[in-house]
């Protein structure tokens, strides 16, 4: 694995930020076990994190002096953390990004597509939740909430998919992967908690960030769609058989990450869901054990 690792305990939350640093000279053009429409599928969700992220720690630290979270010693430790491995998230996916860049996969051009669609998106789902009186902040985080949970529920399946697993061949892409998932289950509740201080829970809480994961998972699944369609195609590699593998570990019943993720996408729909309900504590600790996290 070509990476150092520095790990530091930022305010003593409960989770530490990793200093990570990546070499992905080494990573061949298809890491994902020689399969073009697997490593581009895998590059085209990449393409998303770079601005994503950085939506996710803009909208938690505009909020995090609102007045019913700036005296929570705990909470703000969690939040200066979670700020922390989302920078550090942001960093090695702009570098894997650039990466594949090299190879003449056009990622930058994805990565500026996403920021100008976020910023659509976000307008227009403050043009849905106007009844309610939000801010662009409050939209902002609202909107985080909802991803933070598709991003932790993916990276929970990553850490569960057997099949998936077996094919991150490469030492380099699978460890940034798993550890990116690792993360994304340790701070999964940072956003949420944020969210419930601001909002409460009461009925307007729920349909505000219930209308965000429907809003958000479609949008998420055209654009992402898009780039690995438009991947492919730049590629010369948009066949039936990369498609066919695309399907049968992105969404079949039996293999696929996507369709694995269904149950715990659900749940967020629940009235009083917690994302801390859905227990990951053996499989964080099995797998940081297994990385040397």
């Amino acid at each position: 694995m070509n990476a150092k690792v520095n790990i530091s305990n930022r305010a003593g939350a409960s989770f530490p930020v990793r200093r990570m640093n990546f070499d992905f000279d080494q990573v061949p053009e298809y890491w994902m076990n020689g399969s073009a429409g697997l490593t581009h599928f895998m590059t085209a969700l990449s393409a998303l994190f770079p601005d994503g992220e950085k939506l996710f720690i803009d909208a938690v630290r505009a909020v995090r002096y609102h007045p019913t979270i700036k005296d929570d010693a705990e909470l703000q430790k969690e939040i200066s953390a979670f700020i922390g491995q989302e920078a550090m998230h942001t960093q090695e996916h702009v570098n894997f990004n650039a990466s594949a860049q090299k190879y003449g996969h056009d990622v930058r051009s994805l990565e500026q597509i996403t920021g100008r669609y976020i910023q659509f998106a976000l307008k227009n789902f403050s043009k849905v939740v106007k009844p309610f009186g939000m801010t662009r902040e409050m939209v902002d985080l609202t909107a985080t909430t909802a991803l933070e949970h598709f991003t932790a529920t993916i990276a929970s399946e990553l850490l569960r998919n057997q099949h998936i697993q077996d094919l991150m061949t490469d030492d380099t892409m699978s460890y940034m992967w798993f550890w990116h998932a690792v993360e994304e289950n340790e701070h999964k509740a940072v956003a949420y908690d944020v969210y419930e201080a601001v909002f409460g829970k009461g009925l307007k809480a729920y349909s505000l960030r219930t209308t965000a994961l429907v809003f958000a998972m479609a949008l998420i699944f055209i654009l992402q769609s898009y780039f690995t369609l438009r991947l492919l195609q730049q590629d010369k590699k948009l066949n039936l058989k990369e498609l066919g593998m695309i399907y049968k570990y992105g969404y079949s019943p039996s293999k696929g990450i996507i369709t694995g993720m269904a149950s715990e996408m659900l749940a967020y729909f629940r009235p009083r869901f917690h994302p801390n309900d859905l227990d990951t504590v053996q499989l964080l600790k099995d797998w940081k054990a297994k990385l040397g996290l």
